[in-house]
């Protein structure tokens, strides 16, 4: 692999983990929403990777990109709380809270951050090696 496969590489890794960072912070945004009907609740949402192994069988190189294949929701059950006077409250007195746990975004959101800045560290790792290697030419 040429040191310039790796900043594609680390670029794409970078550009994942933003879209992860992004969408984790979506979720805690919207932690604390209420609403009246199920259908208008928010859902968690989580990015979903693939490796571009087909572009790398094709070029026969052992580098492979990350990209992300799409956004879902979480399946996991909206919170059903009794609330009669909450003004967002439906007909039977019930108001409905998003399916989003804090405490796993925030461990999603550190996750994502250091994976982030691990592909930034191998970023300036391969420019410090292109910039050693030019300079053996002098």
């Amino acid at each position: 692999m040429s040191l310039f496969n790796i900043f594609n590489v680390s670029g794409s890794g970078m550009a994942a983990q933003s879209v992860r960072l992004n969408t984790t912070a979506s979720n805690i945004a919207n932690a604390d929403s209420v609403s009246s009907s199920i259908d208008e609740t928010y859902r968690a949402r989580h990015p979903i990777f693939e490796a571009e192994m087909a572009k790398a069988s094709h070029q026969q190189q052992s580098s492979q990109s990350v990209a992300v294949k799409g956004i879902v929701e979480s399946d996991a059950p909206l919170q059903k709380q009794f609330s009669p006077n909450h003004p967002m409250a439906d007909n039977d007195g019930f108001i409905y809270k998003p399916n989003v746990n804090v405490m796993e975004e925030m461990a999603d959101m550190i996750s994502a951050s250091r994976s982030y800045q691990m592909n930034v560290q191998v970023s300036e790792a391969a420019k410090s090696m292109l910039q050693q290697t030019l300079r053996i030419g002098k």
